[in-house]
């Protein structure tokens, strides 16, 4: 479980691709100190397992699912990385429920500099954006947001300086993709909602026999 409060920016030193697979090695400052094999880093929203690490680097894999449905696949050498380790117990909780599994991608329609913020709208794919809200929380390429605005097919998010300066979206141009990870409260509240809609769970009718005859029939 991840709080989207992007710790570092890491920079990728080697992205190896095989087929739909990837192993990335990934240079930091931060989250080196306490790297153990077997952790789990939030890598631009994604969860990833730390395979090997030594002095300021560490290696994650990728594999095809996660290489089809979110943007790693376009990582090459040189390129920056919001970096977060999983929240540890007894830390402070400042973001919002962050789980590291990216339901989607999403497109930099436009970024414009207002006053001291900078307003961001990013497309959404019309099957999901049902799952946002205005005021709501969202992760974009690991990072907690608040939404400001929705449209039909869009979200607006704004950037304080700070979150401009510490992790990628304040780097992001028209046209680029970004991460997305709904709010884990909307997913269930829409799936729990849903589930007489769903044709893959079954449901045995609750008018038997016994239940006609019970009630005179």
């Amino acid at each position: 479980m991840f709080t989207g409060l992007v710790e570092e920016l890491g920079v990728v030193k080697h992205s190896k691709k095989t087929g739909h697979t990837i192993s990335i090695v990934i240079q930091a400052e931060q989250i080196i100190e306490d790297i153990k094999i077997g952790d789990s880093i939030a890598v631009n929203g994604v969860c990833l397992t730390v395979t090997s690490f030594e002095h300021n680097l560490f290696t994650v894999d990728v594999m095809p699912n996660t290489f089809n449905d979110t943007t790693l696949r376009l990582l090459n050498s040189g390129t920056s990385v919001n970096l977060e380790r999983a929240m540890a117990a007894n830390g402070r909780f400042g973001g919002h429920f962050v789980s590291g599994h990216v339901d989607c991608t999403g497109t930099i329609i436009s970024t414009k500099k207002v006053e001291n913020s900078t307003l961001v709208e990013i497309q959404i794919p019309e099957d999901q954006i049902h799952l946002t809200m205005d005021k709501g929380s969202i992760t974009i390429d690991g990072t907690s947001l608040t939404i400001f605005k929705t449209t039909p097919t869009s979200i607006n998010v704004s950037l304080i300086p700070h979150t401009s300066k510490v992790s990628m979206i304040g780097n992001k141009r028209k046209g680029e993709l970004v991460n997305i990870e709904f709010d884990l409260l909307a997913k269930y509240f829409y799936s729990f909602m849903n589930r007489d809609k769903d044709p893959f769970i079954k449901r045995e009718s609750k008018l038997t026999a016994s239940f006609l005859r019970e009630n005179g029939f």
